[in-house]
């Protein structure tokens, strides 16, 4: 009879439970559609203000372009190239030399964060000539690489990495610095050894620190090896916007600006992705579960 009873009451609360889960789920998605939403409204105000009020001559599309000149401009680059060749090899140019110094600049900068994170004397040593390495600014060590080195691809690669590395560093340094002491005495005392401290520790608690960067230090890269190529270049992005400023062409300096957003978000697409993969055993903080 118990069982009976006990079996009874078991399908109200399934049912509840599911109830509650269909309401998350729509919840969910209006609010995506609410956001959606959103991002379109704001894109066609900024656009279509930007639109008439270039059309009305209340801003002078010579020195400010119109979106649809932008966008036939865009197209004419993909259709007919530029001076100096194809519009497509110019984009693989700057993407090579963003995802090179990307790369570079990362690993240096999580290696180099991590020892130092973990190695306090080493840390304290080279702690001011690092923050007056970092006080400097750092574009114009792309004249001094492309006199050193030319204008092929090694000066765009160079500066993209030095901008990407002191972004990583800082955040992999902080990171290994909030591992938990608690933790990595316990493992020491368990016999573990320094490599498996980092590895099993010290890389996984500072992991977040380091993938949050990584969002910001490829907008970096494209900056380095965009700045590289105004400087000097035979091809590339930052050739084709400098080639358009010199024209008085505002619409190819934005055509040039409209490509280069696309390739950074489809990179924080991909990062992204890859932090989820990675962080797939982190709980979700405060404001990623709100956001659900």
């Amino acid at each position: 009879m118990s069982t009976i009873a006990t079996s009874a009451a078991a399908v109200p609360a399934d049912a509840t439970v599911d109830r509650a889960s269909a309401l998350a789920r729509r919840a969910r998605r209006r609010r995506r559609l609410a956001v959606w939403g959103a991002r379109l409204l704001f894109a066609v105000v900024v656009l279509g203000g930007w639109q008439l009020f270039t059309s009305l001559k209340i801003v002078d599309p010579f020195f400010y372009g119109q979106p649809t000149g932008i966008w036939r401009r865009t197209l004419d680059l993909f259709e007919h190239g530029t001076e100096f060749g194809s519009f497509w090899t110019d984009i693989a140019t700057t993407l090579k030399e963003a995802v090179f110094g990307f790369v570079i600049g990362a690993l240096a900068g999580v290696v180099l964060g991590v020892s130092l994170g973990q190695n306090h004397f080493l840390a304290d040593v080279l702690g001011p000539y690092i923050k007056v390495v970092n006080a400097i600014p750092r574009i114009v060590l792309g004249s001094i690489f492309i006199v050193a080195f030319g204008v092929g691809t090694t000066p765009k690669v160079l500066l993209a990495a030095v901008l990407v590395f002191f972004v990583v560093f800082f955040n992999a340094f902080q990171g290994v610095r909030e591992v938990d002491r608690t933790i990595l005495s316990n493992v020491r005392v368990l016999g573990a050894s320094t490599l498996q401290i980092v590895r099993h520790v010290t890389l996984p608690s500072a992991l977040t620190w380091i993938i949050a960067s990584l969002h910001t230090a490829f907008g970096f890269a494209i900056v380095g090896a965009l700045v590289g190529e105004v400087l000097g270049a035979q091809h590339g992005v930052g050739l084709v916007i400098r080639t358009s400023q010199g024209n008085l062409d505002p619409n190819g300096v934005f055509a040039g600006m409209l490509v280069v957003a696309v390739i950074t978000l489809v990179a924080e697409y991909l990062i992204t992705l890859l932090e989820h993969r990675v962080l797939s055993w982190r709980p979700p903080s405060p404001t990623e579960s709100a956001a659900i």
